[in-house]
């Protein structure tokens, strides 16, 4: 996927969930975060950020906040931080026959039982579901999710469990929004009840995918598997 006119800026202050505060071109700047998470390692005072302009008179914010740099001993890391990304990397990456070489149906935001998952899909006569998770934690290499508390996706891998226990093909998949990761890992510490419901589903036969992402200022295209570790 890409973004159009982007514009770089210093990251300021956050006041709430749905703003920042932003320097650019010397000008500070009242931008939508394009995720509502907390993402307290990323959005520093100092930090590089990337944004796209809006060409919606209509809109309160000129700018989205797409793209920050997290400063790292190792070297700066680029991380797409867009809420609604990964859903639209990973449908580009199934429909070019990256998921399932045989796909011939693709529908996003399909209902089962009481869960509303991000794809339903058909592909040489089996049928499944797949629900999409952003991941933008990292830590020393290592790509963790959630960074908070997520009741919603402890329900979303039930409901996985639920569809594969009546027959269908059920997966997660987690995007991790860098590139470079040695792996991924459920983040037992912010949220153990996730970590936990993400090994049930392992064990039920829900497929858990985790892949990279090519990250620049202006695009994001998932590049490559990474292992995912289940072990406590």
């Amino acid at each position: 996927m890409e973004y159009r006119a982007i514009q770089e800026g210093i990251f300021r202050e956050r006041p709430n969930r749905f703003v920042a505060h932003v320097e650019i071109a010397g000008q500070l700047e009242v931008c939508h975060v394009k995720n509502t998470g907390r993402c307290r390692e990323l959005l520093v005072p100092g930090a590089r950020v990337y944004l796209e302009q809006s060409d919606d008179s209509a809109r309160k914010t000129r700018y989205d906040l797409v793209v920050v740099e997290k400063a790292r001993l190792q070297g700066p890391l680029l991380i797409n931080m867009d809420a609604q990304a990964p859903n639209k990397v990973f449908q580009e990456w199934a429909l070019s026959g990256g998921f399932r070489g045989a796909l011939s149906l693709l529908r996003p935001e399909r209902v089962y039982g009481d869960s509303r998952f991000d794809f339903y899909w058909e592909a040489g006569g089996e049928k499944g579901f797949v629900e999409v998770k952003g991941v933008t934690l990292e830590e020393n290499g290592v790509a963790c999710f959630p960074d908070a508390p997520t009741l919603r996706g402890v329900k979303h891998l039930e409901g996985l469990i639920a569809a594969r226990a009546a027959g269908f093909q059920a997966a997660v998949c987690f995007v991790i929004q860098m590139e470079g990761m040695t792996c991924m890992k459920p983040n037992d510490i912010a949220h153990p009840e996730f970590g936990a419901a993400l090994r049930r589903a392992a064990r039920a036969g829900v497929e858990v995918l985790a892949m990279d992402c090519s990250v620049t200022r202006t695009s994001l295209r998932l590049r490559r598997s990474v292992p995912v570790l289940l072990e406590n």
